[in-house]
């Protein structure tokens, strides 16, 4: 199915292209491509089915969307984006938040995820509990995934996200990664669920179903045995989570 992405200027394409350089100099100096990823899932994963309300359009820069429990420390990403953002005013919060995820996955080593520019901004706060990925494999989370456009598939793929970054305690309430490189993206996510628990990694009841789920757990297995398969998938989830809302075919 083909998308009807809107027409931007060269101008825009241009500014997106030296804000990509920009961006990778940040994420790399701050280490810092977790939270930017996290950043782009959250800003993306409001979006409803149904109402078409929400969506990937720069809202977590408003100060009550921030202030959701599940965007504890956002603000931190927020605030590193914001002095490159100003050298980009042309390029709107909608697109920049997504390109910056964008941009974390390939600095860390992860597939290239296309980018579409032209995300218009909202100018009002949408939150309808988007839910976090560590959350996801409740049946709850399940349908509001699934509300959202995503599949099983893409549920399970973007799963493997979490081969970056770490829980906070004062955030999440847990501490920890769950792999042995927090900052490289690849599929160990999945060999370490596998493999069972070990001392320093993180395995929460949530990442622990995805193995109990008759659906989710042969594509943990197809993930963890094949690297490119995860890749593939990946970049295809994050891309389709990345576009939630924006040009509809």
């Amino acid at each position: 199915m083909t998308k009807n992405y809107p027409t931007v200027s060269e101008d825009y394409k241009k500014s997106v292209e030296k804000a990509k350089k920009k961006l990778r100099g940040l994420i790399a100096e701050k280490n810092c491509a977790p939270l930017m990823l996290r950043l782009a899932w959250h800003s993306a994963g409001t979006f409803d089915v149904k109402s078409k309300t929400g969506g990937p359009y720069g809202t977590m820069r408003y100060a009550a969307e921030l202030a959701h429990g599940a965007n504890n420390g956002l603000d931190i990403a927020v605030r590193l984006l914001e002095p490159i953002k100003e050298q980009f005013p042309n390029i709107t919060y909608a697109d920049f938040y997504q390109l910056a995820g964008v941009v974390a996955v390939e600095i860390t080593g992860g597939p290239e995820v296309p980018f579409h520019p032209g995300r218009e901004v909202s100018n009002y706060y949408v939150y309808d509990c988007f839910a976090i990925l560590s959350l996801m494999v409740n049946p709850g989370i399940r349908c509001h995934f699934n509300s959202c456009g995503l599949s099983d598939q893409d549920i399970v793929a973007l799963s493997g996200g979490h081969t970056l970054g770490r829980c906070h305690k004062e955030r999440s309430g847990f501490e920890g990664p769950w792999t042995a490189n927090p900052l490289i993206f690849d599929n160990s996510y999945f060999k370490e669920l596998l493999s069972g628990e070990k001392e320093g990694l993180l395995q929460l009841p949530t990442d622990k179903a995805l193995l109990s789920d008759p659906v989710f757990r042969p594509l943990v297995e197809k993930y963890a045995a094949d690297e490119d398969a995860f890749f593939a998938d990946y970049s295809e989830a994050h891309l389709k989570l990345s576009e939630l809302g924006f040009a509809e075919a």
